[in-house]
């Protein structure tokens, strides 16, 4: 599949490694909402449990949703590109209209982190209100061409 908007960005980051070209997979790509909405489903249910895996969960629904948009047009970080290079290249692709979805999930990203990798003035402080915002990312795969 071919774009315009963000297309010097993507190959930019084909040319670093940062992504790698797959066969377009639309099956997966379809596939990979419902699984971010089970994420979501768990986070509800287990939040008061452990904050921290469920905001994990809320996380790894967001990037699954943002992933799948590549997916379907046969693009995927590579392990060089990590987490970073699939909202990179969904941002150069979908900013304008959308930066301020993506803005969100960066937010997610970095608090996600800090929560891999605590310093003490950060832990216990993982958001109890990211569920929307988390399913906002998860339907922009379906409004994309």
């Amino acid at each position: 599949m071919r774009w315009a908007q963000g297309r010097d960005r993507i190959d930019t980051m084909l040319s670093a490694g940062q992504l790698e070209r797959v066969p377009p997979s639309r099956e997966h790509s379809d596939a990979m909402p419902g699984q971010a909405e089970r994420h979501i489903d768990l986070a509800r249910i287990g939040m008061h449990a452990d904050p921290v895996g469920a905001y994990r969960l809320l996380y790894d629904a967001s990037r699954k949703a943002l992933a799948s948009i590549l997916e379907n047009q046969g693009l995927r970080a590579t392990r060089r590109g990590g987490h970073l290079a699939v909202l990179d290249a969904v941002t150069a692709q979908l900013d304008p209209p959308l930066g301020r979805v993506l803005r969100s999930f960066d937010r997610m990203r970095r608090r996600r982190n800090g929560a891999e990798y605590p310093r003490p003035e950060t832990t216990g402080r993982m958001g109890r209100r990211r569920g929307g915002r988390t399913r906002s990312i998860l339907f922009l795969d379906r409004e994309t061409p």
